[in-house]
């Protein structure tokens, strides 16, 4: 029967290494540079240019490695893979693809599930490998002039090829296993996963089959520039293959590209003739050759030559799972409210600074960090570094409300003034605005009495609370409210 028919997705990722210089070469490697500004002799492959393999890029790709549980291989190989294409001047790119860095890893992601999507759920993918190889260059195609330019500032770029196995099903968990991807690879400074840059670059492989049968004939999904987009095309690729089985179709195996303005995913060439990339060994570089910890290290070898995998380890930073768990059991907020505060830049280091300097609970601080203060951020597309109030700023605003000096409504309508005039202080508003909480038990007694005979219905305390808070702007004491209008209507 059809409709027992799921989907199947694995990810092949392309990770843009964060170095100043280029893999094999020392070329500067910078976005939206004058084209052809960056290119050494040895990305333009003029002859007699050889490679010089770049330290940082292999321990950004250790680094990565470890951090998604690989097992580091202490020797790897370089490779060539050949195909000719105008953008790679070499007529190959320098690959592993026997032996690559890093093998066997697991990235643990997490969905926000259940029917109010606040249970975490946490699955796993297997990281098939890691690899080390170069980007290629960018064809521009000019249709007015019918012809293609090159720019070679891209070219050589040292690029971390990650392999997930198909242990996915569906757009939603690749797109949480890609951010979360990209959130692991920022904490630890190997790449800055700008997707509109093309830093980090996804193509997806979908198929559809019944489960305990063997997998269906796959396509490969190209060009996807955004977490969001790749959710929606590997949705509308496993519906379409659906309704292509439904009808009594085949599926053909094919690389297509998602249109994001259609929704849909349209084909490029089909995978028939499968190309020979005639891999051979690369002859002009050795083996790479780690090493476990400095005891391990050849005599009269300078450890700041090789890379040592123990140093790299000691040097991991706080993980994004690691962060999520330390803020629950920290501060006792709810497991969704900890993927909002990692998911977002910088906002964690916010919402600690703010717990600094103000004894509010964290539970009642979290709700101003995620709503007020990410609401106005994400209304003006803000970044949380960009935030015209800071976090002892937005700290004294919330010691006023607990201290009881103003009332939740007024804290509300005094945030609103401090984001449109930074650096006036909380204080300073309050003050030039009378807006403290009126305290004066006579006037309160006077306005209550004021309310009741006005109002027609004396026993819903609530209303008569709010017809108060009117009257006062919101600044009257709700617990001497309560307390007077109590009295007043009993």
């Amino acid at each position: 029967m059809f409709f027992q028919l799921v989907g199947v997705v694995g990810l092949e990722i392309h990770a843009q290494i964060n170095s100043s210089t280029k893999l094999f070469s020392g070329a500067p490697v910078r976005f939206s540079a004058p084209p052809n500004s960056l290119v050494s002799f040895f990305d333009a492959s003029l002859p007699g240019t050889l490679p010089v393999l770049n330290k940082r890029c292999v321990e950004a790709a250790v680094m990565t490695g470890l951090a998604l549980n690989c097992a580091i291989n202490r020797k790897s190989l370089f490779d060539r893979k050949h195909y000719f294409y105008a953008d790679l001047p070499a007529g190959y790119q320098i690959t592993q693809q026997r032996l690559p860095i890093a093998v066997d890893g697991v990235l643990t992601y997490s969905l926000l599930g259940g029917k109010k999507r606040n249970q975490v759920m946490r699955k796993n993918v297997t990281i098939k490998q890691i690899q080390l190889e170069q980007d290629s260059g960018k064809s521009l195609h000019d249709d007015v002039r019918s012809q293609t330019l090159i720019d070679l500032n891209r070219a050589g770029v040292g690029l971390m090829e990650l392999v997930m196995e198909p242990d996915m099903s569906c757009g939603e968990e690749a797109a949480a296993a890609v951010r979360e991807l990209q959130l692991i690879l920022q904490a630890l400074g190997t790449c800055q996963g700008n997707m509109s840059e093309g830093q980090l670059r996804v193509d997806a492989n979908v198929s559809v089959h019944r489960p305990g049968e063997p997998l269906g004939v796959r396509t490969e999904v190209k060009n996807i520039n955004s977490i969001r987009y790749l959710a929606r095309a590997i949705d509308y690729e496993i519906q379409r293959q659906i309704d292509v089985l439904q009808r009594g179709g085949t599926v053909q195996n094919e690389t297509r590209a998602y249109d994001s303005k259609s929704g849909e995913t349209l084909p490029m060439r089909d995978k028939e003739g499968l190309q020979d990339y005639r891999f051979m060994p690369e002859p002009n570089l050795p083996p790479l050759i780690l090493y476990e910890d400095n005891a391990s290290l050849p005599t009269g070898i300078d450890a700041c030559q090789v890379v040592v995998v123990q140093k790299i380890k000691e040097g991991l930073p706080e993980l994004p799972s690691v962060k999520r768990d330390r803020l629950v059991q920290t501060y006792g907020i709810l497991p969704e409210h900890s993927f909002t505060l990692v998911n977002e830049d910088g906002l964690v280091d916010y919402f600690e600074a703010v717990l600094k300097t103000t004894k509010k609970e964290p539970r009642k601080v979290i709700g101003w960090v995620t709503n007020e203060l990410l609401g106005h951020l994400k209304q003006e597309d803000m970044s949380v570094c960009q935030s015209p109030i800071s976090p002892s700023a937005l700290a004294e605003l919330l010691e006023l409300q607990e201290t009881g000096h103003i009332s939740s409504s007024v804290a509300k309508q005094v945030f609103q003034k401090m984001w449109r005039s930074p650096g006036k202080t909380a204080l300073q508003i309050t003050q030039e605005q009378d807006l403290g909480l009126v305290s004066d038990t006579a006037q309160l007694h006077s306005i209550c009495q004021k309310v009741v005979d006005s109002s027609g219905n004396k026993k819903v305390l609530n209303k008569l609370m709010g017809l108060v808070q009117k009257e006062t702007k919101g600044r009257a004491d709700p617990v001497l409210v309560r307390a007077i209008l109590q009295k007043k209507t009993s």
